[in-house]
């Protein structure tokens, strides 16, 4: 749960921005980081916003994330471009990427960008809106080659990482954000709940032995066992499926991946942006995702649901009302971050009176 003291999100851009400009990050990168993790949190993905900056911070601090310079074009055909990220940090990247394939999907109707060798991107979600604001439809998955916490279907060593997906998809009003990932949570949630003492509320994981567990303690050890794919010990070909599907479009497009054995936190990316203009037309592609929207929040829910809701619109209402109202930070986030505050001498946010 957050906390019930809430800051101006300004505020907080300002306070990160500023940390990662005295670590040495040029150009736009501090004010884009930022941005990117508060974003993350203005939606709810308290994991994956402003608690990966003291993470960052101090991968900054070690030299395993790049502060300053370009990513390499390995390869440009205009609609199709690869870049070497250069271990720069991944928000920044995955920000830039998205911008650039709506730029060149206004051009030839759909751009994919791969990114090879880029540091953890953080929330996926929190890209999306850069290009469903331009009328554009977005696809963005994410894996770490040098990391594995997840078992294959049947399997109980693990092979992936959650590896995960989004999709941002533009109607007539908010548009629809859909974050999810093959594996059944994420390796942040399985720390905070490690760190707080707390247990999956099911059989999310397996043990060593390969035995369904609630423990998320089951993944660290001599001995650790694996995250579950989504559908879990059930449904997981499912989940297995979408990772095999995910690790080729990053890696494999990439041109880099688990088979050379990398080693650090970090990230292989795809981002495609897609112009519906170039197919049936804007309005008509609206008109239909309008009205599918309408018909989901539209159907009777089951008993003990209030009603039908739309992927990303809890997020989106949490974020409007975090930008009218402050934004309430996870227990913790703050603290992990006074000791780079104090260190660069930046001021802390101050909270909303």
């Amino acid at each position: 749960m957050a906390t019930d003291v809430r800051y101006p999100a300004s505020a907080l851009v300002e306070f990160a921005a500023a940390l990662f400009a005295a670590a040495g990050c040029d150009g736009d990168k501090p004010d884009v980081i930022a941005r990117g993790l508060v974003e993350a949190d203005l939606l709810g993905h308290t994991t994956h916003g402003l608690q990966l900056a003291s993470v960052y911070l101090a991968e900054l601090e070690g030299g395993a994330m790049s502060p300053r310079g370009e990513p390499e074009a390995v390869a440009d055909r205009g609609a199709c471009v690869t870049w070497d990220g250069r271990r720069f940090p991944g928000v920044w990247l995955a920000a830039r990427a998205v911008d650039l394939a709506a730029d060149r999907a206004a051009i030839y109707g759909v751009c994919t960008v791969v990114v090879r060798r880029s540091h953890h991107i953080g929330c996926l979600a929190a890209f999306l809106q850069r290009a469903t604001d331009r009328g554009m439809m977005v696809t963005i998955a994410s894996s770490d080659p040098a990391a594995a916490s997840v078992a294959p279907f049947g399997g109980r060593r693990a092979v992936f990482t959650p590896n995960p997906l989004a999709v941002g998809i533009p109607t007539d009003g908010d548009p629809i954000l859909i974050d999810v990932s093959a594996s059944i949570t994420t390796n942040g949630m399985a720390g905070r709940l490690r760190r707080e003492g707390k247990r999956f509320p099911g059989p999310w994981a397996v043990d060593a032995e390969g035995v369904p567990t609630d423990d998320p303690n089951a993944l660290v050890g001599d001995a650790p066992g694996a995250l579950l794919p989504v559908g879990g010990a059930d449904h997981g070909h499912k989940g297995y499926g979408l990772a095999l599907m995910i690790e080729a479009l990053t890696q494999g497009l990439g041109g880099f991946g688990r088979a050379e054995a990398p080693s650090g936190l970090g990230a292989a990316v795809f981002v495609q942006v897609t112009d519906p203009g170039a197919f049936g037309g804007r309005d008509a592609f609206t008109r239909e995702t309008s009205w599918l929207a309408a018909a989901c929040r539209a159907t009777p829910p089951v008993p003990g649901v209030d009603a039908v809701r739309l992927p990303g619109q809890r997020g989106l209402d949490r974020k409007r009302r975090a930008l009218a109202e402050g934004v309430a930070l996870y227990p913790g986030i703050l603290d992990a971050l006074a000791p780079f505050a104090a260190r660069f001498t930046v001021p802390p946010p101050m909270p909303v009176i």
